[in-house]
Formats: structure tokens, C-alpha cells, sequence
């Protein structure tokens, strides 16, 4: 038994720094998840912008084979551009600026083969979460978070998956963004497992963080993996390849009912450019078995 518990860690160790073939899961119980703000749409980017990068964005996805990722700063058309792509995934989210196409989304992929897809919602941060658009406290833009209420086809365990972008000024907004985070995920998931994505535009060392962590009780999945993180430390990158990438602002947390067998941050990239100004972050978590 131990040695079969080595040798898996030393797969996922071997699939996740990019030696060799990334391969597919295979066990039951485990799933793959992946954050990634994949920088919106914007002219401005040139040889950076989202039409020379869709297919590698697309690509790296494939290749490390999540069953679940959260994509932050999406526009519609980056959306459409994925489901183009990625045409095994199902898709829920909903652009901030009117609940509808309009800004930017927190949208949630799901692997069609392994989940179904049961409930879906999205709620904004501000003293009127159900508002479409509204803006919160003293942050610059409209700010939304979305969630699916998912049933694993492999187990028949059913979770939540809950995917965000906190605001990148509102200090404020950031803090008070937390303490509403918490009380949508057990007003809405309740005592169901829950993973949470995003870009939460916070360091591990601030408040926005410490709210989320001591109110949710959902655990940083880079701390509690079974294996030494992969990667760098940070994941706001900037698109040119980086010696040191230090700030952590993206992240994937888990409940209890997960245990995560490794975390990573990926740096793949072409001619010298990431494909994103953040990197995506990839998790290989277990479904407890308290939870079958």
C-alpha cells in the first residue's frame, strides 16, 4: 500500500513540472482542477492580445487535463473561443456588467464526461448581492462570483465549485468581498464539499485572505498538499518569462471533504511569453471517503 501511495505521488510530481506526457486521471476518486485568469480581451496587449493566445491557452488546458477550472477576466467572445476548443466541457457563468454577455466572467468549465451539472448561480459584491452589476464599497468595477452545484458521475458525490475575481483597488471591497464569499458558500452549498477558484487579488498575508480562510473553513490547497508544491511561489507573472514570480494572488481552496494529492503552478510558455499575465494554478485533489 505504501509503495502504490509512492508511486502515485511520484506520477502526479512527474506529470505536474512537465516531464514527459502529462496523462490523464484514472482513479475514481480523483479530479483535477485549475485556476486560471486568462487576461481579457484588450487591443492594447498587440502581439500579447487574446487572438494570438487562444490557442495556447486551449492547449495548455488539454494538456494537463483538468476536469474543473475557473477562468477569471474572460470576455464573451474568450468564452466562446474556449467552448470552441473545448468542446468536452460544459459551461456556466455570466458576464458582470448585466448578469448577461456584457463584462467580464467568472466562469466555470466542467468536464461533460465526469459531472453533472445540477444547479447553477451568481451574485455580485455589494451590499445587493443579486443585483446584476451592482459595485461594492469603495472598488472600481462590478465584481461577480459564480458557482454549479455538480454531481460526480464516478462517485455520485454531489459538490459545489465556486469561481471569483475580487476587486483589484477597493481595499474595502476586497475585505468586505470575503465576509460575503463566506456567507453565500454555507447559505448556498450548506455542509457540502465545496471548491473554491479565483483571482482574489490578495496576498496570503492579508485580511481579505484571513476573513475567507477563518469563515469558510475551506484550507489553501498549496498548504495542505500531500506533495511539495510545484512551480514558483507567485502567479501574477506579467506575459514575459520571469526568473522570480514571488506575488500570490490566485488560488484554489478546498473543504474538509478533499484531500489534495498535489498543487502546482504551471509556467509553460512559447518564444519567451506566458500565455496569460497570470499563471494558471492546478490542483489533483480526492474525494474523502466520508463523503460516499
Amino acid at each position: 500500500m505504501l509503495l502504490k501511495y509512492i508511486c502515485t505521488l511520484f506520477i502526479l510530481f512527474y506529470s505536474f513540472t512537465g516531464i514527459g506526457q502529462v496523462l490523464p486521471n484514472t482513479d475514481a476518486k480523483v479530479f483535477r482542477v485549475m485556476s486560471y485568469n486568462i487576461r481579457f480581451l484588450n487591443k492594447e496587449d498587440k502581439i500579447n492580445n487574446w487572438n494570438f493566445r487562444r490557442d495556447n491557452v486551449a492547449g495548455l488546458i488539454m494538456s494537463y487535463h483538468p476536469d474543473l477550472f475557473g477562468v477569471q477576466e474572460a470576455k464573451s467572445k474568450q468564452i466562446k473561443d474556449l467552448e470552441t476548443r473545448l468542446p468536452e466541457f460544459g459551461w456556466y457563468g455570466v458576464g458582470r456588467n448585466n448578469g448577461k454577455k456584457r463584462g467580464e466572467f467568472s466562469a466555470i468549465f466542467y468536464r461533460k464526461s465526469r459531472f453533472d451539472l445540477l444547479d447553477t448561480g451568481s451574485f455580485w459584491f455589494s451590499r445587493k448581492p443579486s443585483r446584476a452589476g451592482s459595485k461594492g464599497w469603495d472598488a472600481a468595477l462590478p465584481r461577480v462570483a459564480s458557482w454549479c452545484k455538480l454531481k460526480d458521475k464516478n462517485t455520485g458525490v454531489v459538490f459545489y465549485h465556486f469561481n471569483t475575481h475580487y476587486d483589484h483597488r477597493g481595499k474595502v471591497a476586497r475585505e468586505k468581498s470575503s465576509e460575503l464569499l463566506a456567507q453565500k458558500i454555507k447559505e448556498i452549498a450548506g455542509n457540502s464539499a465545496v471548491v473554491l477558484t479565483g483571482d482574489f487579488n490578495s496576498l496570503p498575508s492579508s485580511k481579505p485572505y484571513e476573513i475567507l480562510v477563518a469563515n469558510t473553513g475551506l484550507f489553501d490547497a498549496q498548504l495542505v498538499s500531500k506533495t511539495p508544491h510545484q512551480g514558483p511561489a507567485g502567479s501574477i507573472s506579467g506575459f514575459f518569462v520571469r526568473e522570480q514570480i514571488t506575488r500570490k494572488i490566485d488560488y484554489i481552496f478546498v473543504s474538509k471533504f478533499f484531500k489534495v494529492l498535489q498543487h502546482a503552478i504551471l509556467t509553460d510558455h512559447k518564444e519567451g511569453r506566458y500565455f496569460s499575465d497570470h499563471l494558471p494554478l492546478l490542483a489533483e485533489i480526492e474525494i474523502n471517503n466520508e463523503v460516499l
